[in-house]
């Protein structure tokens, strides 16, 4: 596919003639992603991929701040995503491209920082995939116990098979991929307000304890307002992959209405599902045991004693990591493929089905990838690579956030407000933009305190990928060609 055609195509339209047209060599269409997906679809890609996070992950925000750090983490976090999505909705509007974040640094910044921005999101979301399959292993074998199975079952083959089944139907189509989506999302979201009022709530004498809250020290802020700031890290799992709405505004039918519609619904559900899910588990669940728990959700369910409350929340935390799983591989091909498309890969990635209209070569080329990366800690006998694998990608993410809060600065300043057109518009400029970098470097801190080593070595890693592309891969780029966007070319770009 030509580096310079970064926007899907549509077959020309001819007007009927009464005179047979001169023989000559046949034209062809190059396919182009189709265009098919409406706001809920991208409501069900920014929901599904992250609210796995509500069923686990978040909790280890209470063994570092304690019930309190972690319920001020789930807010102070939701506004640095709020910050991203408002960001999002109003530059993805104006550059509706795959590749989202990767499109729009190639039209604010320039080549390096677009390659680091595609790399980010491809790793982001492809280390967030294998972690979603170790989380689907761990749930079958569970399951496995509940329905009475003498032997252990072995869910790994089961979690390949789970990946390629995904994959497939990413392959064959995103309305088919998105709209599975919807459906498995929407279950999951029913089910914590299930448990919400399976458990009654909104009467907290009645099955929650949350006296110890009250004057206990001990449970709030075990290790004062530095454990606070540690626990922003796995705040984060309350919304990471929010984001990635913007990947799909290639494939929307109007992205200036569906991105800033889905995302913005997007991130006030998940405030209230993460505020739930807060509340439910500190009413239910020691704070010692919540802080260490893989299943947060699902011991809560399983404290209450009502069966029909585990099955619930078993299927729901099934759903939720197969849409989570779902949705990294759709937004990690789209990257890629954008890269492969612009030649900041070979172009070879950057090739469309001609039937089915979707990035085949980029998300066949990277499920290998995420499996390889989900099994290595079980082949490798090896536990901790697997908060390794999670840590990657939330330090990817929060560069890629560090990132969004001077490009739109730069957006701005090249496209004032008043010379073109805005599906929406960002409030209280720049305060959002300044509030996101500020927030992103707060984070960056808390994750330094835990894992240091790990950040210090991904920094070097994408220092290194920098070296490459400019040494290797920048004389490929078609420097001309970059301004796809159906914008006015800023004076001097």
């Amino acid at each position: 596919m030509s580096a310079t055609e970064d926007r899907p195509t549509t077959a020309p339209t001819t007007a009927p003639t009464t005179a047979a047209p001169a023989a000559g060599p046949p034209t062809t269409e190059r396919p182009a992603l189709r265009r098919v997906l409406a706001p809920m679809h991208i409501w069900a890609l920014g929901v599904g991929i992250v609210l796995v996070g509500e069923f686990m992950g978040w909790n280890f925000a209470v063994e570092k701040g304690g019930m309190y750090g972690a319920l001020v983490a789930c807010w102070v976090v939701g506004l640095l995503y709020t910050c991203i999505v408002m960001i999002n909705s109003e530059v993805t509007s104006a550059i509706p491209a795959a590749g989202g974040q990767y499109a729009q640094a190639k039209h604010t910044v320039g080549p390096l920082m677009a390659f680091n921005v595609g790399l980010y999101l491809t790793l982001a979301y492809t280390m967030l995939e294998a972690a979603n399959a170790n989380v689907l292993s761990s749930l079958l074998t569970a399951l496995s116990g509940l329905l009475g199975s003498e032997q252990e079952l072995s869910p790994y083959p089961f979690a390949v098979l789970a990946i390629l089944a995904l994959a497939f139907l990413n392959y064959r189509g995103v309305f088919a991929s998105l709209t599975l989506n919807l459906v498995i999302t929407g279950f999951a979201f029913a089910t914590i307000l299930v448990l919400f009022i399976g458990l009654r709530a909104w009467s907290p004498t009645a099955e929650l304890d949350l006296a110890g809250l009250a004057g206990d020290a001990t449970n709030a802020l075990p290790y004062g307002w530095v454990g606070v700031i540690a626990a922003f890290q796995f705040g984060m799992w309350f919304y990471l992959g929010i984001e990635g709405t913007a990947q799909a505004a290639e494939e929307c039918r109007s992205a200036p209405r569906s991105v800033p519609l889905g995302s913005l619904a997007g991130i006030m559900t998940l405030i209230i599902a993460a505020s739930l899910t807060w509340f439910v588990c500190a009413g239910v669940l020691p704070w010692h045991y919540l802080g260490t728990a893989i299943t947060p959700l699902f011991d809560a369910a399983l404290v209450s004693g009502q069966d029909v409350l585990v099955v619930l929340l078993l299927l729901g935390t099934l759903c939720a990591t197969l849409a989570s799983a779902n949705g990294c591989i759709n937004d990690a091909s789209r990257a890629w493929f954008s890269m492969g498309r612009d030649r900041y890969l070979p172009e070879w990635f950057g090739a469309v089905h001609p039937r089915y209209h979707t990035p085949f070569r980029a998300i066949v080329f990277l499920v290998p990838v995420a499996i390889a990366f989900a099994l290595l800690p079980v082949v490798l006998d090896e536990p901790t690579l697997l908060s390794t694998v999670i840590t990657f990608s939330i330090l990817s993410g929060l560069l890629m956030y560090s990132f969004m809060g001077p490009s739109f600065m730069r957006f701005r300043k090249l496209w004032p407000l008043g010379t073109i057109r805005r599906a929406y518009t960002l409030p209280l400029h720049p305060a959002p933009a300044i509030a996101l970098l500020a927030l992103s470097a707060v984070v960056f801190f808390a994750t330094f305190l835990g894992y240091g080593i790990a950040l210090l070595s991904i920094l070097a890693f994408y220092l290194l990928a920098s070296i490459w592309f400019v040494v290797r891969r920048y004389k490929f780029v078609r420097r001309g060609a970059q301004f796809t966007a159906d914008l006015p070319r800023p004076q001097g770009y």
